[in-house]
C-alpha cells in the first residue's frame, strides 16, 4: 500500500548527527572514534565534546576485528547516479565508523574498467569489497575478485547468485506494484524510461511494469517506451520523446528519480502541469526525490540501510577467512515501499 510521507527520519543519533552537530564531515567523525592522529586537536575535542552532548555511541560490539588487524574494506562502485551514491554513502560510512575498519572509495568505468581498480585495490591490502549495482550483477568483476580470493558482498543484485553473498530488493514486484499504482489512478497510457542497459535491474523493473500492464488488459505500445542511462539528462531526454507528440501518455514512470526529476524538468518546459496533465514517478527515493517541485511518487528502497547491512555481511566473511571458519553466502531481500508525494494523481477529467 502506498504511503504519504516525507523524508526518513528517527530518534538514533547517528554519526552524520555528530558531523552536524560539530560543523565537520562524518569521515572526520569516524578518524576521532577510530583514534586517528591525522585530526586536528581543536577539532578532536569538539567531536568528543559532541559524542557526549548527543549521547552518541557506536556499537563496539562490531569492532570485534579490532582485536586483530584492522579490516580495509573498499566501496567500488561506476554507478552513475550521484544522488544514488549519496545515499549508499550514508550506510556505508555510518556502519565503518561504528565497525572500526579502514573504508577506501574507488571508481571505475563500468564492469569493463573494474579488472584494474581490483588489482590497484589487491596491491593496497584490500580485505574486502562491496559492490553496488551495476558491478554487482557482472561475472567478470566477480570472476576477478575469487581469483584474487578478496571476498566481496553485491548491492541492489538483480541477477543472485547462490555462491555470492547480495542484498537487494524485489525489482521486479516493486515496479509491478507501482505500476499498478497509476493503473488506479485511472492511467491507462503509461510511459516508460528504461535504465541503463548494463545494470540487469533495469529489465526487471521493465518486466514488472509490462506484466503489470498486461495484467490490467493494457498494451504497451513502443512510442511509450523511451531509453534511459540512469542520468538526469537521459531523464529529461526520454520524456522530450514520450511527451513531444499529441497522444502523449498521462503518466510516466522513470527507472530512477534522477531520470524521474528530468522528466518533470521536460514536462515544465512543454508547459504541461505535473500532476494535473501527467504524472511522474520514480524509483529509489534518494534526496533528488524531494529536491523536485512537485516532490516525486517514488518506490522506496533502503538504500542506505542496504549498504551498512552489505559491509556487516562483508566483515563476516572477513572474519570467517581470517579463522579459517566456513562461510556460507548469504542472499537477502530487503522490503521496498511506494512512497506518494505531489508528482502523481488521478487522471483528469478535462
Amino acid at each position: 500500500m502506498a504511503r504519504k510521507v516525507g523524508r526518513r527520519g528517527g530518534n538514533i543519533v547517528t554519526i552524520h548527527d555528530v558531523a552536524r552537530h560539530v560543523g565537520v564531515s562524518p569521515m572526520t567523525v569516524s578518524r576521532v572514534i577510530n583514534g586517528e592522529k591525522n585530526v586536528r586537536e581543536e577539532t578532536r575535542q569538539k567531536v568528543l565534546a559532541s559524542v557526549e552532548a548527543l549521547n552518541y555511541s557506536p556499537n563496539m560490539a562490531a569492532r570485534s576485528l579490532a582485536t586483530q588487524d584492522v579490516a580495509r574494506v573498499a566501496l567500488l562502485y561506476s554507478n552513475p547516479s550521484s544522488a544514488y551514491l549519496s545515499e549508499f554513502l550514508l550506510g556505508i560510512l555510518e556502519q565503518s565508523a561504528q565497525s572500526g575498519c579502514q573504508l577506501t572509495i574507488e571508481s571505475c568505468d563500468g564492469p569493463e574498467g573494474a579488472a584494474s581498480a581490483i588489482e590497484k585495490l589487491k596491491s593496497t591490502g584490500t580485505d574486502g569489497v562491496v559492490l553496488p549495482a551495476p558491478l554487482s550483477d557482472s561475472t567478470r568483476v566477480a570472476k576477478a575478485l575469487k581469483d584474487l580470493n578478496i571476498p566481496f558482498v553485491g548491492v541492489a543484485t538483480a541477477r543472485p547468485s547462490a555462491d555470492i553473498t547480495s542484498v537487494s530488493i524485489d525489482d521486479y514486484k516493486a515496479a509491478y506494484s507501482m505500476t499498478k499504482r497509476l493503473i488506479a489512478l485511472g492511467h491507462r497510457r503509461i510511459g516508460f524510461i528504461k535504465g541503463h542497459p548494463n545494470n540487469y535491474g533495469s529489465q526487471l523493473r521493465y518486466d514488472g511494469f509490462v506484466a503489470a500492464m498486461a495484467k490490467a488488459g493494457l498494451e504497451v505500445d513502443d512510442s511509450d517506451v523511451a531509453q534511459g542511462y540512469f542520468t538526469y539528462r537521459s531523464g529529461f531526454d526520454a520524456a522530450e520523446t514520450l511527451l513531444g507528440r499529441e497522444e502523449r501518455p498521462t503518466a510516466i514512470f522513470a527507472s530512477n528519480d534522477d531520470m524521474a526529476a528530468g522528466a518533470v524538468a521536460t514536462a515544465h518546459r512543454l508547459g504541461l502541469d505535473v500532476p494535473s496533465q501527467v504524472s511522474i514517478v520514480g524509483f529509489d527515493d534518494t534526496a533528488m526525490a524531494t529536491m523536485v517541485w512537485p516532490e516525486l511518487t517514488t518506490v522506496r528502497q533502503p538504500i542506505s540501510d542496504m549498504s551498512a547491512l552489505a559491509l556487516k555481511l562483508l566483515l563476516d566473511q572477513i572474519r570467517a577467512k581470517r579463522t579459517g571458519t566456513p562461510y556460507t553466502p548469504i542472499r537477502e531481500i530487503r522490503d521496498f515501499s511506494l512512497i506518494e508525494r505531489q508528482s502523481s494523481a488521478a487522471v483528469s477529467d478535462a
